[in-house]
């Protein structure tokens, strides 16, 4: 994969989520977003929550803009840390979100996923990224 996200890799990424989140038993949303943070895949299991949908690409959009893990996030979105308030500003600072990288290292988009715990989340979207 050269410099973009490309349809078929973005569904190839999805599938590996939805594929971990099955063996998880956890049903969840998906959403894979290009290096411009747009919408370029998304799946939505059955009996997924409703919050999820929104969640899961807020998760795919963080983290192309911030070109790192949403759980990463966390830690600096706390009182005192240097970006404390950026989740009022709509980025979403817990796990579930993991940056694309093509074969340059460069960002070249993010997944999202929303449904279980952040740890599942990031666990689901982990095994989704390794599939680009």
């Amino acid at each position: 994969m050269a410099g973009a996200l490309t349809l078929e890799a973005a569904e190839r990424v999805v599938a590996a989520c939805k594929k971990r989140a099955e063996e998880l038993v956890q049903p969840m949303c998906i959403a894979a977003a290009d290096g411009g943070a747009n919408l370029v895949a998304f799946v939505r299991m059955d009996d997924s929550l409703l919050a999820a949908l929104d969640i899961a690409q807020r998760k795919a959009v963080t983290t192309v803009g911030f070109r790192m893990d949403t759980r990463d996030l966390t830690a600096l979105a706390q009182p005192g840390a240097a970006l404390f308030g950026i989740a009022s500003a709509g980025a979403t600072v817990f796990g579930g979100g993991v940056p694309l990288t093509g074969e340059d290292g460069r960002v070249v988009g993010g997944v999202g996923v929303s449904g279980g715990s952040p740890e599942q989340d990031h666990d689901v979207a982990a095994a989704g990224a390794a599939a680009l």
